[in-house]
């Protein structure tokens, strides 16, 4: 668009002139543009202004796609023009150049057809009569901003700047830069309606400000992009220039090289059929690839995961019985189970050259030697060993890995296990199976279900890989504290091994073959400047510690070790004697104080024996009675099951009120309160059912327990003494507070067959089968009454005989 100095004074401007409405432009005065005209009405409009003067008023229309505009669509203020020459088209469409002469406000439409005749206020703008310093340095400001807008862009050229150095009008110079500005229509017609030429180059110098802003960022984004793009085409026209020189010399070319290594790993890797005619495929595709391609870099990782695999390593497994059994007692104390069944896997391995590896589960507490337990099988088999943490995964990519679509996909943790063992047949540990969690990402757990399943795991697909992955020759063990929280179809599928605690005497000894010797190799001293006691050692057990396992042991007596190591790298040179005296002195004062043993037989109070994940505890039922209305009070933290073996205790004796020699009206006008000391602690639990069972006949028939009796035992309403678990923790908590006296129901006789037999020498087990038997033996004196003369006579009849047709439809009922 050009512009030239016409003086408008010298054309004559009549008040009816032919009005053009014009599309995506806002025209200003001495504005010199090409316009395209196409509608009927709009070519009438030019020729009736080339019939006269050739003036016609340009309007800009509200909505360029609107074809036949009214009055109401077209803004008022526009520019009138003259047209400076007219050219006809072949597709009967004429091209005009105009040229901008003055601005000029609709007044009223004389004719809207066949074309606009419209009746115009010429709008004379103020010529101020002397240019302030204000002024002049606004339009300085605007010059300086198109110069850096025109250089951003490299449009500068000396025609361009010459013509805005000539411009000493303000109305004149913001009308030039506003045509040139990239303005939409609104913001224009903004500008051409603003009469003050100051007020109209401040809108104007504002516009600028934002178009130079923009510029600037756009010149930054477009100078980054072409650096990186020259970058590029630098280092790929290098790289090019390197390979044909390579080749001149008759170096290999690089590309051939490498698709010539991954083929001889391929072929060293052994792979099966399919794995071998998919890394095959992806060899090929890579082959035709660019080398710097992001595709290529995809499919060249994928190789390298398939050829690192053990598709066929495996080691040899140890066959020797008595070598293996001598390396897990090296390693581990007691712990017989375990140890048996790897035998009994190694005798049948040894009978067997093919089978499928075990799923085991040990589940114990913290502490037990679960972990350690599975490095010492793989040292005795002779394998490699692996080691995955589950604790807290929620992702099922974590086991079966990303699908290559995901940018960084990675194969999951059973296959990265294998690749980092290099054999096939490890033992692969995946500690803290109870702790996977769940969420939208997937189940982890579900995914397991594959992994340990050895009717499946041959054939283990992983994501990544799309390719099937032998796991049977794996030897899985998984480790969980608790057993409960994992999904009961994988549970299924592992074999469980249960790890209890360990009893104070074997604490002892493996303190004393593992613990100590460990600690003085860590710490740096020697047998003969430190000596344990075995009382020491039972001290820091039973006064530091509070755990069925041994990493608080370890801990305690490395603080020990630690300390004499302090005294012998000051000089000291004497055997430091660790005493139960003088424990305190190395480990402070006692961290854990156990349950005050009862001293006389009392009434109101029972011991129990309850299962913690550290041990065994001692817990006293204490009941009292006061005045009430037969209410029924429980406090100490108490569980819902622990609650309601209270409430099926109460229900018991109350059912039994006459036997025991209680009056019916006793339980409506006595409140009775049931507490477990350590009200902090929550407590739950069925077997405290015939602990509350005695404590409360005690209280109510002011009949003392014995001291030194301690039970366990889940109750029913009609007083059959039911089986619990945990029974070896119990009796060592008992042992350590010198109760040698257990009331046990007689479904749990066959556990004691599990029991060390230390225990069972030291103990006297008493076997009940009712709530009867317990209170025979639990209180001092006998509570039941001889029954009435009447209930004596019909318990002593002879019951009826029963025909045997009715026998057996009796006993088909119930095998129904």
């Amino acid at each position: 668009m050009m512009y030239q100095n016409v003086d408008k004074e010298v054309v004559e401007i009549p008040d009816v002139l032919p009005m053009l409405p014009v599309r995506d432009i806002v025209v200003f005065s001495y504005m010199f543009l090409p316009l395209f005209v196409g509608r009927e009405s709009s070519i009438k409009a030019v020729e009736a202004a080339m019939e006269k003067d050739r003036l016609i008023l340009l309007c800009t229309q509200k909505d360029p796609a609107n074809d036949k505009p009214g009055p109401e669509d077209i803004y008022s203020v526009g520019t009138v023009a003259m047209v400076m020459k007219k050219l006809k088209l072949p597709d009967n469409r004429i091209k005009i150049l105009v040229q901008g002469i003055a601005k000029a406000r609709i007044k009223s439409y004389e004719q809207e057809s066949p074309t606009f005749m419209v009746a115009i206020d010429r709008i004379e703008e103020p010529v101020p009569a002397e240019i302030s310093v204000e002024v002049e340095a606004l339009m300085r400001n605007v010059k300086e901003q198109c110069e850096k807008i025109l250089s951003l862009k490299g449009l500068m050229s000396p025609e361009i700047m010459e013509v805005l150095e000539n411009v000493n009008d303000p109305g004149r110079l913001a009308d030039l830069v506003a045509s040139n500005l990239r303005l939409n229509i609104e913001e224009s017609q903004k500008v051409l309606e603003i009469l003050d030429p100051v007020g109209r180059l401040t809108k104007v110098n504002e516009h600028l400000s934002k178009e130079l802003e923009l510029s600037t960022v756009q010149a930054k984004i477009q100078t980054q992009a072409k650096e990186e793009m020259s970058k590029t085409q630098r280092e790929y026209f290098l790289r090019e220039q390197l390979r044909a020189i390579k080749g001149e010399l008759g170096d290999l070319d690089e590309k051939a090289q490498e698709v010539n290594e991954v083929s001889d790993k391929i072929k060293k890797a052994k792979m099966p059929t399919e794995a071998e005619k998919e890394a095959r495929k992806q060899l090929t595709r890579l082959e035709q690839m660019h080398p710097d391609s992001a595709e290529a870099s995809i499919v060249r990782t994928y190789l390298d995961w398939m050829v690192d695999l053990p598709w066929s390593k495996s080691t040899r497994d140890c066959l020797d019985i008595a070598k293996a059994r001598k390396v897990l007692d090296e390693d581990h104390y007691d712990l017989e189970k375990v140890k048996e069944r790897i035998l009994e896997y190694l005798s049948v391995r040894k009978l067997k050259k093919k089978m499928k590896g075990p799923i085991l589960c040990f589940a114990g507490p913290p502490g037990v030697g679960k972990t350690s337990l599975g490095k010492s099988i793989a040292r005795a088999l002779g394998r490699k060993f692996v080691r995955i943490s589950l604790g807290g995964i929620r992702d099922e990519a974590e086991i079966r890995g990303h699908r290559r679509t995901y940018i960084g996909a990675l194969p999951g943790r059973i296959i990265q296990g294998l690749k980092q063992a290099g054999t096939n047949n490890p033992i692969f540990m995946m500690d803290e199976i109870d702790k996977v969690g769940a969420d939208f990402r997937g189940d982890p757990s579900a995914a397991l279900l594959e992994v340990l399943d050895p009717e499946q795991n041959y054939a283990f697909s992983d994501h990544y890989l799309n390719i099937n992955f032998d796991l049977s020759n794996v030897m899985f063990i998984t480790t969980a504290n608790m057993v409960e929280p994992i999904m009961s179809a994988l549970k299924d599928r592992m074999e469980i091994i249960e790890l209890s605690g360990y009893t104070d005497e074997e604490k002892l000894k493996i303190a004393r073959q593992f613990i100590i010797p460990r600690q003085l190799e860590e710490n740096g001293i020697s047998d003969e400047y430190i000596k344990f006691s075995d009382e020491a050692i039972l001290a820091v057990v039973h006064q530091y510690t509070a755990e069925a396992g041994l990493r608080n042991l370890e801990r305690e007596i490395g603080t020990v070790c630690r300390k004499v190591a302090r005294a012998v790298a000051e000089g000291s040179t004497s055997e430091q004697k660790i005493t139960k005296s003088n424990i305190n002195k190395y480990l402070g004062v006692p961290k854990r104080l156990p349950e005050e043993d009862r001293e006389i037989n009392e009434v109101g109070i029972a011991t129990g024996l309850a299962w913690t994940q550290v041990g065994g505890e001692l817990l006293y039922i204490e009941v009292i009675l006061m005045k009430g209305k037969g209410h029924l009070v429980l406090t100490g933290s108490l569980g819902d099951v622990m609650k309601e073996s209270a409430q099926a205790a109460l229900s018991y004796i109350r059912a039994r009120a006459d036997q025991l020699g209680i009056s019916l009206a006793f339980f409506e006008k006595h409140d009775i309160h049931i507490h477990v000391p350590a009200g902090a602690i929550p407590k739950d639990g069925p077997s405290a059912g015939i602990t509350m069972a005695t404590a409360l006949v005690s209280a109510i028939t002011r009949v003392p327990t014995s001291k030194d009796i301690a039970m366990t035992g889940e109750i029913t309403l009609r007083g059959r003494v039911l089986p619990v678990g945990g029974l070896k923790e119990k009796a060592l908590a008992a042992l350590r507070h010198n109760i040698t006296r257990v009331i046990i129901p007689e479904r749990n006789r066959k556990d004691l067959d599990d029991m060390p037999e230390t225990i069972r020498n030291k103990m006297e087990f008493v076997f009940v089968n009712t709530v009867d038997d317990v209170l025979d033996v639990a209180l001092v004196k006998k509570v039941f009454k001889k029954a009435s003369a009447a209930r004596a006579r019909k318990q002593a009849a002879p019951k009826r005989a029963v025909r045997p047709a009715a026998r057996q439809a009796r006993t088909r009922k119930r095998a129904d």
